[in-house]
């Protein structure tokens, strides 16, 4: 599976140990839970050691600074999503129809941007070439195009799946939800709709 940026703190080099790789996600999960309940202004240190029950000085040593504890959370949150439509239950893994899985993509990714919008804008911003040659956005895009090619449509496939993930851009997201008032299920059933009629032209 792949991540975000370099490995995380503590992850390069020899294989992490059980128990070092167990505390790691348990720091993630809480501070996932944190982003998710209080914003993500709310992810500090001593927030999370305070959440986690650990010393400040273990979520330091693990993560560096806020900025690595960011960018793990965001590796952390974009590994879940990859195991979910590669290896989970239907619609959005394995035994769903193609079409039925793009819709159930769209919509799981923007209940991320929903709770996560802010770790999801973040790491939209910087160079592009950078951004959509990278490995999270060549794997997404790899998953649009399969679907896009199970579902039979004609056409540049590559570029329908650009155009697609464009769609959920957490910025463009953000700023339907926020600044001009539309909810995730409208944002959800127009990506339903925009899937639907692109598969059967």
């Amino acid at each position: 599976m792949l991540g975000i940026g370099p490995p995380e703190p503590g992850t390069a080099g020899p294989p992490e140990r059980a128990d070092a790789a167990r505390n790691r996600q348990l720091l993630l999960d809480a501070a996932q839970q944190l982003v998710r309940e209080q914003g993500v202004d709310s992810l500090t240190m001593d927030a999370l050691a305070k959440r986690a029950g650990v010393g400040k000085g273990t979520v330091f040593r693990r993560f560096g600074n806020r900025s690595g504890l960011l960018m793990a959370l965001l590796d952390h949150s974009e590994r879940k999503t990859q195991e979910a439509f590669m290896f989970g239950p239907p619609p959005l893994g394995p035994g769903a129809a193609p079409v039925e899985r793009l819709v159930a993509f769209g919509r799981a990714r923007l209940l991320d941007i929903d709770v996560e919008g802010e770790l999801y804008r973040a790491a939209e911003v910087g160079n592009a070439a950078d951004r959509y040659s990278g490995a999270p956005y060549m794997l997404l895009k790899a998953h649009v195009s399969m679907l896009l090619r199970q579902a039979s449509m004609p056409g540049d496939i590559p570029l329908v799946a650009d155009s697609l993930l464009g769609a959920l851009s957490a910025a463009l997201v953000m700023h339907q939800m926020r600044a001009l008032g539309y909810s995730r299920d409208q944002i959800g059933d127009n990506w339903e709709a925009v899937v639907r009629r692109v598969v059967s032209a």
